[in-house]
């Protein structure tokens, strides 16, 4: 499984999930490595170890971090997670990679400390197993997370524009946005940016057109694992409310799963930036109106009526200004839902960077 990281560090970990498993799941041997082309390692394997022993056994509905492996990394690496797992099981997978990761044949062996990558013989387009990995790196004032749906987990971002797919190179607006830390940030304000965005979840549970095996995946249901079990958290941007909308959730139910992860989140000290439910073509005029009344409860005094940090509007960088209810087409995927690399640029590009990143 291939990772790119934000920031780099002088040693990293690795988080492995069983969440959504029926049985334990055991990893024999895991090691991670500097990546090289394809499923190649351009570096050594540093094998990786939990609580100082190399085999794990990981809980049905758990999840297990490894310990720090010293490893030498830089801002936009890629690092190559390997597992050597024994037997048969259905593993947690985020279909959402946007790039190639890479298998062994089942029953080969372990084939974690090998360089060349030959043994990896079949391409998959999700990740399995692998659910974050962490860097050390005192000089960083912490962690912004993008929490929400595809629109979050980058949807549009492989879309270079007609006849044209870029895979595998990181134009998430969340990946441009750690490029602009990195470049345009000061020293005493760098931080790393975790996207912990799921394809169809809703902010609100039980909205009424809500798919029912996205039943559980809504923000606060989600909110421990995929934000406060997360280390160093001091920020989230909130980009939910698109999918809540389509599947038919009031304005008020909607506002009322807002106010509640925003509670849990200000309780935990991390500051809460939220943008605006944008536009679909899509929806109805009931629709519209709900989300006309949530983004006026969002830009309400600028900080949805005191009960956020902060407002950043990529409705207002996302819309036709002739058509507001649409996406500008040369930001478009083609969907009218997710916007294409210009347009995950464009949001990247308007997001204040002293509004996320904490002073000294």
């Amino acid at each position: 499984m291939i990772t790119h990281l934000s920031q780099g560090g002088s040693a990293v970990r690795i988080r492995i999930q069983n969440t959504f498993g029926s049985t334990p799941l055991t990893v024999d041997a895991a090691t991670v490595a500097e990546s090289g082309d394809g499923a190649s390692l351009a570096g050594s394997a540093h094998r990786l170890t939990f609580d100082g022993h190399a085999k794990v056994v990981v809980p049905a509905g758990r999840q297990v971090w490894s310990d720090p492996a010293r490893l030498a990394t830089r801002p936009q690496d890629d690092v190559a997670v390997s597992l050597s797992v024994p037997g048969q099981l259905k593993p947690g997978e985020h279909g959402s990679a946007f790039r190639h990761n890479y298998l062994s044949p089942a029953g080969s062996g372990d084939h974690t400390g090998e360089a060349s990558g030959s043994a990896y013989t079949q391409t998959v387009d999700s990740t399995y197993l692998v659910s974050a990995v962490d860097v050390l790196n005192p000089k960083l004032k912490g962690t912004v997370v993008a929490f929400g749906s595809s629109v979050v987990d980058g949807n549009g971002s492989t879309n270079c524009g007609p006849g044209c797919t870029e895979l595998g190179t990181n134009r998430r607006w969340t990946d441009d946005l750690a490029r602009r830390v990195v470049a345009e940030a000061p020293a005493g304000r760098q931080v790393a940016v975790a996207n912990e965005g799921i394809g169809g979840t809703t902010s609100a549970a039980g909205c009424p057109g809500m798919p029912s095996s996205y039943k559980g995946l809504d923000a606060l249901s989600r909110l421990d694992r995929d934000v406060l079990q997360l280390h160093g958290v001091t920020g989230v941007i909130y980009y939910y409310g698109t999918n809540d909308v389509g599947d038919n959730c009031t304005a008020q139910q909607i506002i009322d799963s807002y106010q509640a992860v925003f509670k849990r989140l200000h309780a935990a000290g991390i500051k809460v930036y939220v943008t605006p439910v944008t536009p679909r073509p899509g929806y109805t005029d009931p629709q519209n109106r709900a989300r006309y009344t949530v983004d006026t409860y969002v830009k309400k005094f600028g900080d949805c009526a005191g009960q956020c940090d902060g407002v950043i509007d990529f409705d207002q960088v996302l819309k036709d200004p002739v058509k507001p209810n649409s996406l500008l087409a040369a930001y478009d995927n083609g969907d009218g839902i997710h916007a294409n690399i210009a347009g995950q640029q464009a949001i990247a590009d308007y997001i204040s960077l002293p509004l996320i990143t904490p002073g000294r």
